[in-house]
């Protein structure tokens, strides 16, 4: 059988789904008065769909359940008691009865899933990161602004109050003008071995697990989790963990779009194995603001894949740098604070609270319904992501790049550029997205 093309999936699904755009509006406002619950489906059915489904417990009902890998999917819709499973989205995304999808893939397909449900009309809850490469991050922003649908990034953080509230007291001026910030992620990964090439499990359809990505025969140490240490599918720890902590230490340093320089050190320090992104890395950003003193501001990410000694003892944080004072913010639940004596300030108290949904799956639900935009846009997600990518590519080219933020590309560095996109599979494929 012939393999359909993304333009040929497009055309069979969007005239059904042109229907429901146009009765969006009306749909949910129907919906409203009966308290009908949105109707969701989760693609990707692994560690992290097994998290999720508790925040949307009560609060949705699930149609789909889609893997490749059947078994998986199987085992998700036992669990939660959706209607129907299966291993291939284009199914999720043909049923109109579908509201909104889940996305919590691998890496390489985030954004190509994500962009397709946009293109049918779909709400879309992303994982994160929401992109494998910066370029897919780019078109799912266009494609959710071109669809006018809602699309929430999976970092949470966004919608922890502990976090959330932190922040406010930043914004509030608690420690000034904060023009630094840290960031680190340092815990101990598993050694994933040396393996060699095999068969797929019979559960799995691994031409369909492979999708967009370039083809590479099926080797053991290569998935379930462990595809996120291979360039081809992942996007490495800085992607993977890196990017909370990076996400809450820009929104808390106040910088928006990318950074205009980024340098960066790092590569396997410790792992003998066949993980290909680093376990150590050292990265700065700096963003100029106006130009003037008092507006360029500069964060640090740093991350050990192998090491338990953790700054301030804690294996993920970040720390605020400001003009008055100092904030050590960890989504583990830590909070200190010190005034520019280096003293620490009993009890800090943020002068306004902010009021939050239930938690970040309730919020992108309300935000369906109400049309404002969720605690984490995609834009908000994309900006975040796309540090990563940035940690990733200096240190695998050695050297530091310089950024267009509007154009989002390195200057007179196409090496660097070629690594902010990515190579698709040699015979084409339906969820390849679309480069204009």
């Amino acid at each position: 059988m012939n393999e359909p093309t993304r333009r040929d999936f497009l055309k069979t699904t969007t005239p059904v789904v042109a229907t429901l755009v146009t009765m969006q509006t009306g749909v949910f406002a129907a919906a409203a008065e009966e308290k009908k619950r949105p109707v969701i489906a989760f693609i990707g059915c692994g560690g992290r769909s097994q998290s999720l489904v508790e925040g949307f417990r009560g609060h949705a009902d699930v149609a789909w359940t889609c893997d490749p890998d059947q078994g998986r999917a199987n085992a998700l819709k036992n669990k939660i008691g959706s209607r129907q499973s299966t291993d291939d989205l284009r199914e999720v995304l043909s049923d109109d009865s579908v509201d909104a999808v889940v996305i919590a893939t691998p890496d390489h397909w985030h954004a190509p899933a994500a962009i397709l449900a946009c293109d049918v009309g779909k709400h879309v809850y992303v994982e994160k990161p929401c992109s494998h490469n910066l370029v897919e991050g780019k078109l799912l922003v266009e494609a959710a602004r071109r669809n006018k649908v809602t699309v929430q990034h999976g970092t949470q953080s966004r919608s922890n109050p502990f976090i959330v509230n932190a922040i406010q007291m930043l914004k509030e001026g608690m420690i000034g003008d904060v023009l630094m910030a840290k960031a680190w992620n340092v815990q101990r990964r598993a050694n994933i071995g040396h393996s060699k090439p095999g068969e797929p499990p019979q559960s799995l359809d691994y031409d369909l697990w492979l999708g967009p990505a370039e083809h590479v025969p099926y080797q053991s140490n290569r998935l379930h989790y462990n595809w996120h240490w291979w360039h081809n599918f992942g996007t490495g720890d800085a992607g993977n963990d890196g990017v909370h902590d990076i996400d809450y230490a820009r929104w808390g340093l106040g910088v928006e779009g990318l950074p205009t320089r980024v340098a960066g050190l790092g590569g396997k320090y410790y792992f003998d194995d066949d993980q290909q992104f680093p376990d150590t890395i050292n990265c700065t950003y700096e963003w100029p603001g106006d130009g003037q003193i008092g507006q360029r501001k500069q964060l640090i990410f740093e991350m050990r894949i192998w090491d338990t000694n953790y700054p301030n003892n804690c294996d993920s944080g970040v720390e605020f740098y400001g003009t008055k004072g100092k904030m050590f913010l960890s989504k583990r639940g830590k909070l200190q604070v010190y005034n520019e004596k280096n003293q620490r300030i009993d009890n800090p108290k943020v002068k306004t609270e902010v009021a939050l949904a239930t938690n970040h799956q309730v919020n992108f639900l309300n935000c369906i319904q109400s049309g404002e935009k969720p605690n984490a846009e995609i834009a908000i997600g994309h900006d975040s992501s796309a540090l990563a990518h940035l940690a990733n590519a200096t240190v695998r080219l050695g050297r530091s790049l310089t950024i267009d933020p509007q154009k989002q590309v390195v200057l007179n560095d196409s090496e660097a550029n070629e690594l902010l996109g990515r190579k698709y599979r040699a015979d084409g494929h339906w969820s390849i997205p679309d480069l204009g």
